[in-house]
């Protein structure tokens, strides 16, 4: 996907030199095999970046997080699973609280926190586990692979699999590493990010061009992530830098700015096809392809329109090529179209089939269209064939399994 050179490689968010991560059971679930509280530390304070919810209905861990990123920096991230700490009187004075506690163990100013919790909104987070967690936190935290591992497990909601990617590669000759956790299953139609993201990086980059160049990357990645039209209280993506690959520092958008945008938005659509794929009762990952229109930002509307469809994801399911549902949410999500033109196909590893032509039907097999939408991963190409701009959104379809998982989500 990048013309430079990133590759995989090991250890998550602990691959960047100079930071370390854990994860325990503190208690705030009932089962004693889910951990529930992650923690990443670095060694040094970092450059400090963030995007977060536009929901107005905000988590009060949001609210103390977008505050504490004024300075642009951080020096650690405390997460908690099972409570979203949202909606309830004393949210911030128990977020300022579990952030006062972790500063007074590491010897950091408070500010120099990133909090974030994830769970049932509305109930009252019971911090007595989190704070006497911390130096159970310290005393196993690790620069590790297994670090990250546990870190990316104690995120974890109604995620049935851990999401956690790394890469590596040259910036000003230097060799560097980027490596990012998140969690998402539900709940998951943002408008900056999605559900909880935590990214790290040993690059030296000015904290001015740390937050544009996320910003940027959210646009194409976790913007056109959706499982199924709700937007969470509790979405923030937080990126930090040690600084410690070597590296001048990136002031300036440049050759070793760009080859950094690359191997962020690298690890940002592997995070965000993961989100899609272990969508709450998914069974398919969807991926909608919008090419060659004449805006980049309308063809991003277009490809989540078609993404966001509930009839276009109940027809994945069912491995029915009812192409009609995928011009019909085109044709409703307000962009001027010409509908003349606009050809659509399914990909799958079983192969392609054209389903529509310049906007009407073409005689194709049924029989060889369910094969193909039989795949777990089903590409919907559009060609609009009227410009040069293309977008990709990601998600999943809808199943009985996702009404089951929501209709008893608090018992």
């Amino acid at each position: 996907m990048s013309e430079y050179t990133i590759v995989p490689c090991d250890g998550g968010i602990c691959a960047a030199k100079g930071f370390r991560a854990a994860g325990i059971h503190a208690g705030l679930r009932k089962n004693k095999d889910k951990l529930d509280l992650a923690l990443i530390v670095a060694d040094d304070e970092c450059a400090a970046a963030g995007v977060f919810t536009t929901n107005r209905v905000f988590a009060a861990p949001v609210g103390v997080t977008r505050a504490h990123l004024k300075n642009k920096r951080a020096r650690a991230v405390i997460c908690n699973s099972g409570n979203a700490n949202a909606c309830c009187p004393d949210g911030y004075e128990k977020a300022n609280a579990v952030c006062a506690a972790l500063a007074e163990k590491l010897g950091i100013t408070e500010d120099d926190v990133i909090v974030a919790s994830t769970g049932v909104i509305g109930v009252p987070l019971q911090i007595e586990p989190i704070i006497t967690g911390i130096p159970t936190l310290l005393d196993k935290i690790s620069a590790t692979a297994e670090g990250s591992d546990t870190a990316a497990r104690a995120i974890m909601t109604t995620d049935t699999k851990k999401k956690e990617f790394a890469y590596e590669f040259n910036v000003g000759g230097k060799t560097a590493k980027i490596g990012g956790i998140c969690k998402g299953s539900g709940m998951i139609q943002p408008n900056m990010a999605t559900m909880l993201c935590f990214i790290t990086t040993d690059i030296a980059i000015s904290p001015e061009l740390l937050q544009t160049a996320l910003s940027e990357v959210i646009r194409d990645t976790f913007n056109m992530v959706s499982v199924d039209g709700d937007t969470s209280t509790n979405d923030m993506v937080t990126l930090l830098a040690s600084g410690k690959a070597g590296n001048a520092e990136i002031t300036a958008q440049d050759s070793d700015y760009a080859v950094f945008k690359a191997a962020l938005k690298q690890v940002c659509t592997n995070l965000c096809m993961a989100i899609a794929a272990d969508g709450e009762g998914a069974t398919k990952l969807l991926e909608c392809r919008v090419r060659n229109f004449g805006d980049a930002a309308n063809a991003r509307i277009l490809a989540k329109s078609v993404i966001n469809s509930s009839l276009v994801k109940t027809a994945m399911f069912g491995a029915d090529a009812n192409w009609g549902r995928i011009l019909c949410a085109l044709g409703y999500a307000g962009i001027d179209i010409d509908t003349d033109k606009i050809d659509v196909k399914f990909i799958s590893e079983a192969g392609e089939i054209l389903v529509s032509e310049n906007g009407h039907s073409v005689d194709f097999s049924e029989e060889r269209a369910k094969e193909i939408l039989l795949c777990d991963k089903i590409i919907i190409d559009i060609d609009m064939k009227s410009g040069d701009c293309n977008a990709t959104a990601w998600g999943c379809d809808l199943s009985y399994e996702y009404v089951h998982i929501n209709g008893d989500y608090r018992s």
